[in-house]
């Protein structure tokens, strides 16, 4: 299941990002707001973090001006391992290497192209394990 949310900034993209999934047969749930009144980004991110938590091997699409919002907010929940990607590459990282199970992205920063090439990766690459498991492991100790 894949879980897609965003503030009043990330309107525009996400939509962009629900045309694909639907295009693409990607079953998805939308957490996020339809229209630019203004919200707060913290909210919104919880939302979507607990979904991911209760929903086993679930990702997220978290989407705002910057995305640095939404990761920073995403980040300080259990179980949440979220990274704002500028590009397919990070987002291949964040998930072979990070085991990321959220995604961020900031629509001013990004166009529609590149911001779909960013999801793509990070839906098409899965944790590699390895000398990552105890690196991963060691974020939870901090919570």
């Amino acid at each position: 299941m894949l879980f897609i949310a965003n503030d009043h900034a990330g309107v525009k993209l996400k939509g962009i990002l629900l045309e694909y999934c639907q295009t693409h047969n990607i079953v998805y749930t939308d957490l996020g707001v339809s229209t630019t009144q203004k919200v707060d980004y913290p909210d919104i991110a919880g939302l979507l973090c607990r979904e991911i938590d209760l929903a086993q091997d679930s990702k997220g699409v978290l989407i705002c001006g910057s995305g640095i919002g939404m990761s920073i907010a995403a980040n300080r929940y259990r179980n949440i391992r979220a990274a704002l990607c500028l590009n397919p590459y990070m987002a291949m990282l964040a998930r072979m290497h990070n085991d990321a199970n959220v995604l961020c992205l900031g629509e001013r920063l990004l166009g529609n192209e590149i911001a779909i090439a960013i999801v793509e990766s990070f839906l098409g690459f899965d944790f590699e394990g390895g000398r990552h498991t105890q690196r991963v492991a060691k974020l939870s100790d901090y919570i």
